[in-house]
């Protein structure tokens, strides 16, 4: 039987490996997936800026969304968002290095509320998300609980 930490380590890497929105399109890296918890990072290009030339503020939704799923997917069990919305605090520039980190805050029966932070290089927060997950039928790696 695996143990929690490496159950998640490797559901992260099987839905990243597949994740082409994330990984191929957005450039995201997967930093970390443990249960309950994820970590993402993508560097702000230039194909991220909007008409002001700062980071559009869609992506850096995406950017939570994704490590939203990572956190919410994280105990093998398929996993999609029921809800969720974003307060932007400081605009991101070109260059930047954004990290996003999702904390799962409850899990109760199908349904959990996972907190995001996505913070520039220099510590400074960007952005809060909040998210509310639905389990349904499914795992991410079959033959585990």
């Amino acid at each position: 039987m695996m143990d929690a930490a490496a159950l998640a380590k490797r559901v992260g890497e099987s839905m990243f490996a597949v994740d082409t929105a994330s990984k191929d399109f957005m450039k995201m890296e997967l930093v970390s997936c443990q249960p309950g918890r994820a970590t993402m990072r993508m560097t702000v290009r230039e194909e991220h800026l909007n008409g002001h030339q700062i980071c559009h503020g869609g992506l850096i939704f995406t950017l939570a969304d994704s490590t939203f799923a990572f956190a919410c997917n994280s105990h093998n069990k398929v996993t999609v968002a029921a809800g969720c919305s974003i307060e932007f605090l400081k605009s991101g520039q070109l260059g930047d290095v954004l990290t996003s980190e999702g904390v799962e805050q409850t899990l109760s029966g199908r349904h959990g509320i996972y907190d995001i932070k996505v913070s520039n290089q220099h510590g400074e927060l960007i952005a809060l998300f909040r998210g509310k997950s639905a389990q349904i039928k499914g795992h991410i790696i079959e033959g585990t609980s």
